[in-house]
């Protein structure tokens, strides 16, 4: 990546004159500072833990925390994320250290010292003190479209905690109880307003259901989001039509969203355009425009546009469901040059769930709707249209 030196004297890590919305200066520089850690750390861990997928069923789990102490729940907390900028998020996120141990997914029912220290880390509410012993000094990141960036890792010798706070009630009551199922878990576990980054925390490292697996976090995430927003749309199909079309927008760092909720029959669609310099289109020379949907009864296949569709299906089930009303969701997403790292799912979730809560445009045709949308994205609608399955339905009343 070639950057003109006199922007970095320009911008300073501050303006993002690159078009970049992060700044790589700062990040090359932290990178040099975690390869000269040694193999002892200590910290605070928010609790974190990540779980692995290569080499299933036996699988590497990694308690995580940054060097240092105090209060370290932001490093865990989507919500307090949107409120960074790119480069301090990327920076504290890749400021998590991970030791690896490895186990078979089946251990979880059963655990040994070392994986039942883990499971019991991930039931505290609280940052929780732990010491890491390494085999040898951490290295490598993590940066995936599902889940949030990591630091580096290094085999774990041996493991030592704080005093661990003690969980909520019902987190414990989930945890002890082995004859509820895990859909169920998770369900008591959202209504009792526990995170969804949470939740899938417990289901990845085994504390959840009868049947109790490790289940790489990749795969943890998306389950979690998938089954709540499986358990709110089957209420929200309850509930009387939305009464006219509403159209929200948020515009938030390199990416704009667009949800139009249209009167009728749950239906849903998730669609992406990503422009040149981007995360998915580095080289191209025009926007990539990707769609995946769902009728009334669901979809039967894993959607091709990847976890971030049930992330963006949990936050707008979440939204209907609070406001008591069935509407068919057409949630579109365009990411712009400069946006160059994947950093995970919950950017679409916290994303999604900021759009609802702003204030929308009301229209009474669908098409009035899309000409004020052509105002605010840079893809015309008529090209999303071609990619679109739910809005020729809704034109052709093909729906429930």
């Amino acid at each position: 990546m070639n950057i003109d030196p006199h922007l970095c004297i320009s911008c300073r890590g501050t303006k993002y004159l690159c078009g970049l919305n992060y700044c790589p200066v700062i990040l090359k520089n932290l990178s040099f500072k975690v390869r000269e850690m040694g193999t002892e750390v200590s910290g605070s861990s928010p609790p974190s833990i990540f779980v692995g997928r290569f080499g299933y069923p036996k699988i590497t789990v990694y308690p995580s925390t940054p060097p240092e102490f105090g209060d370290t729940s932001s490093y865990e907390n989507p919500r307090r994320w949107l409120e960074m900028d790119t480069t301090s998020f990327l920076a504290m996120r890749l400021n998590m250290i991970r030791g690896g141990l490895e186990f078979r997914v089946t251990e979880a029912s059963s655990p040994g010292r070392n994986l039942f220290d883990v499971q019991v880390i991930s039931l505290s509410p609280r940052p929780v003190e732990m010491e890491l012993d390494l085999v040898n000094v951490p290295r490598g990141k993590i940066l995936s479209e599902t889940v949030p960036p990591l630091g580096p890792s290094a085999p774990l010798r041996s493991m030592k905690l704080g005093t661990l706070p003690p969980p909520e009630r019902v987190v414990e009551k989930v945890f002890q109880d082995r004859d509820m199922k895990a859909v169920e878990a998770m369900e008591r576990l959202r209504s009792n307003g526990v995170p969804v980054e949470r939740i899938s925390k417990l289901l990845s490292v085994g504390n959840l259901g009868r049947d109790r697996r490790l289940v790489p976090t990749r795969w943890s995430i998306t389950a979690v989001d998938k089954t709540l927003s499986d358990k709110l749309v089957s209420k929200v199909k309850e509930f009387p039509h939305l009464g006219e079309i509403e159209v929200y927008v948020r515009k938030f760092n390199l990416n704009t969203f667009v949800g139009i909720l249209v009167p009728g029959n749950w239906s849903f669609e998730w669609g992406e355009a990503w422009f040149p310099s981007t995360t998915w289109n580095m080289w191209g020379a025009y926007p990539q425009v990707e769609i995946d949907y769902e009728g009334y009864f669901g979809r039967k296949t894993y959607p091709e546009i990847g976890g971030c569709y049930y992330s963006s299906r949990l936050a707008v089930a979440e939204f209907l469901e609070a406001r008591g009303r069935q509407a068919i969701p057409i949630l579109w997403r365009e990411i712009y040059p400069g946006f160059y790292f994947p950093v995970g799912v919950w950017f679409v979730r916290e994303n999604v769930r900021e759009l609802f809560k702003g204030k929308p445009e009301k229209f009474p045709e669908l098409d009035d709707a899309l000409k004020y949308v052509d105002q605010v994205l840079k893809v015309k609608s008529s090209t999303w249209i071609k990619h679109s399955k739910v809005i020729p339905m809704i034109r052709s009343r093909l729906f429930p």
